[in-house]
């Protein structure tokens, strides 16, 4: 079967979203708040899901919303005791979610009769080329695992030769833009995070601002110095795989940064 999926060669979905309806629940568990909370967080345990923290509110004179928050996105709830029935969103950013697992502990913690998944869902779809694609390709099949969820998945199953990724990190209050040791240091220290050695460092000051060049045995860190706009503009490219991620996350905790935007391309 033919579906919006084939039209995406080479795409990557930052996300999946699955939401399912539980249908002939228990009211007085529906009605709980703290009994929901308590189902849901174990859902998430029983998912592999790592729960960051978890907010459910009583409504009157009845009724439940909740929230669990994981380090891979959500999983989330409004219940109508009245109907027997609650809706749920499960969203994740990470493969190693079992989706199955959570909905069979949630439909045996709330007692429901039956569920039926309504829809599934890629979120944020990257295009090869860094791109997104302003659609959400819902996969029809709820069993097909639709699109990769990581940048390994992806250029493994592509046999990729190459990555690279433009990572500008906002809100930092960078060193002066003089202070070249700090920056070969940073380089240096986010090429170890990579598993590559430093070959060749350089050094170009401009008037205001800064560029600096490290070439290690298998790729290259560059990054641009705007201090006027606490801002870096860094490039990374690697001969083989390397997490994007990872090494954006590494800089913003080494600079203190605010946020970070970042564009991944893939190099056959």
């Amino acid at each position: 079967m033919s579906t919006e999926l084939d039209l995406l060669p080479g795409a990557v979905a930052l996300g999946r979203q699955m939401t399912v309806e539980f249908y002939d629940c228990a009211a007085e568990i529906l009605s709980d708040a703290a009994a929901m909370e308590r189902i849901f967080l174990e859902a998430a345990e029983v998912s592999g899901a790592h729960v960051v923290n978890s907010n459910f509110h009583s409504f009157e004179p009845q009724g439940v919303s909740g929230v669990v928050v994981i380090s891979e996105s959500h999983f989330a709830v409004h219940a109508w005791p009245e109907h027997d029935y609650a809706a749920v969103d499960l969203f994740t950013c990470g493969s190693g979610v079992d989706f199955d697992l959570a909905i069979e502990s949630l439909g045996k913690g709330m007692r429901s009769g039956q569920w039926i998944v309504s829809s599934l869902a890629n979120r944020g779809i990257l295009h090869e080329s860094g791109t997104f694609e302003r659609l959400v390709p819902v996969v029809e099949n709820r069993f097909s695992s639709g699109m990769q969820l990581s940048w390994q998945e992806r250029f493994e199953k592509t046999g990729a030769r190459a990555l690279s990724a433009a990572v500008d990190i906002y809100g930092t209050p960078l060193k002066e833009h003089e202070e070249q040791e700090y920056w070969r240091n940073f380089a240096e220290k986010l090429a170890g995070v990579l598993n590559e050695s430093p070959v060749r460092w350089l050094w170009m000051p401009r008037s205001d601002e800064a560029e600096f060049l490290l070439l290690t045995d298998n790729g290259r860190i560059s990054g641009y110095l705007v201090p006027a706009r606490e801002t870096l503009y860094l490039n990374i490219f690697t001969d083989g795989f390397f997490d994007p991620r990872h090494a954006a996350e590494f800089a913003m905790d080494i600079l203190g940064g605010s946020y970070y935007r970042m564009q991944v391309q893939i190099r056959q």
